[in-house]
């Protein structure tokens, strides 16, 4: 039982992990297709 308490825990992280990564990357992408729509600069 304390392997698979373990093993969840050790794969929940790199989870956790691409879903934040993936919605940065989500609202980086809205903001510079915002951006492209209105003519400005992202940065």
């Amino acid at each position: 039982m304390k392997i698979a308490i373990l093993t969840i825990y050790v794969l929940i992280w790199p989870t956790l992990a691409a879903m934040v990564l993936g919605v940065l990357g989500w609202n980086v992408w809205k903001d510079i297709r915002d951006a492209r729509r209105n003519g400005e600069e992202l940065v």
